[in-house]
């Protein structure tokens, strides 16, 4: 299905009116620039889905709360995120194309995040992690003797209650005192702002503040696929995080590293054969750790076990 742009003729009325319209001439090939842009970004979401879907051989049903531990992944969502991401880059393209030098929502959004006006959260994610290390997706010691690996998706509710009523526990008891180092896996296959969640999760990583900002994500989650996390959201997170460079963030979401770190969280998901989030591996360091059977999002006592067998 194609779309129509039709040319509606301008009525002059003076100089100024002609300085605007010369001024929008001008602007229209670095918009069709940006647009083609978008259009590429829309391609690779296209392509991991499509390869999510040739590495799910058996359909996976989203299951009832209150069911098994895991959001669970659905090849008919997958596809349905990425053709949703069709249809916004396809309509980014006709409003950047036909916009007529609408002001920048970002534009007055601070350099450097801080604490001023922050969201709800941002002060207790600011104290939790805190003087822990952070390397791109990685929390904790190097040394730490044991590791958890966790996939999670950015809008799965089922990863806000693991991340905000177990986590933090886990992180006070284990990863401060250097037993523990937790891997992250952003995985997003719920929806668009999954995928949206996802990016702004790696280009915090690439700050080394993935976990302070998948905290605070997790702390205002709005409800799944209703399309909560707009860039105002994004920059507002942003923005909650001291020291965070907000703009090089939001600049880094559609970069290429970016891009290449989430076909590689794809990649990995299938290798480990990962249907749902949360998903835990949990191991001595330098190995791969063993499935953690959650009896629920907040069963701490399973993950806590399952770090002191290992040697934590």
């Amino acid at each position: 299905m194609s779309a129509r742009l039709v040319e509606r003729p301008v009525e002059i009325e003076g100089r100024a009116d002609q300085r605007q319209v010369r001024e929008r001439l001008r602007i229209i090939p670095q918009r069709l620039s940006a647009a083609a842009r978008l259009l590429r970004v829309q391609a690779d979401v296209v392509g991991i889905a499509k390869h999510a879907l040739e590495q799910q051989p058996r359909l996976f049903e989203l299951l009832p709360i209150g069911a098994p531990r895991a959001r669970q992944a659905s090849p008919r969502v997958l596809i349905g995120a990425a053709t949703a991401v069709a249809v916004v880059a396809v309509a980014a393209v006709l409003a950047v194309v036909l916009s007529s030098g609408s002001s920048n929502p970002l534009k007055n959004v601070p350099a450097v995040g801080s604490l001023v006006n922050a969201l709800p959260g941002a002060a207790d994610v600011n104290a939790l992690f805190k003087g822990i290390p952070q390397r791109g997706t990685a929390l904790g010691a190097p040394t730490a003797p044991v590791t958890m690996v966790e996939f999670i998706d950015p809008q799965c509710p089922y990863c806000r209650d693991f991340e905000t009523q177990v986590l933090p526990s886990i992180v006070t008891r284990y990863v401060r005192a250097g037993k523990l180092r937790i891997q992250m896996e952003p995985w997003a296959f719920i929806g668009p702002d999954s995928i949206r969640g996802q990016a702004a999760e790696l280009a915090a990583a690439e700050q080394n503040q993935a976990f302070n900002y998948s905290e605070l994500l997790y702390d205002n989650q709005a409800t799944e696929n209703t399309g909560w996390l707009t860039d105002s959201m994004i920059a507002a997170i942003a923005q909650s995080i001291p020291g965070l460079r907000v703009h090089t963030l939001l600049s880094a979401r559609s970069s290429a590293a970016v891009q290449a770190a989430q076909k590689n969280v794809d990649n990995l998901a299938t290798t480990d054969k990962v249907t749902g989030t949360p998903t835990l591996f949990v191991g001595k360091t330098g190995t791969h750790g063993t499935q953690v059977n959650l009896a629920s999002p907040t069963d701490e006592q399973a993950l806590v076990t399952a770090i002191n067998n290992a040697g934590g």
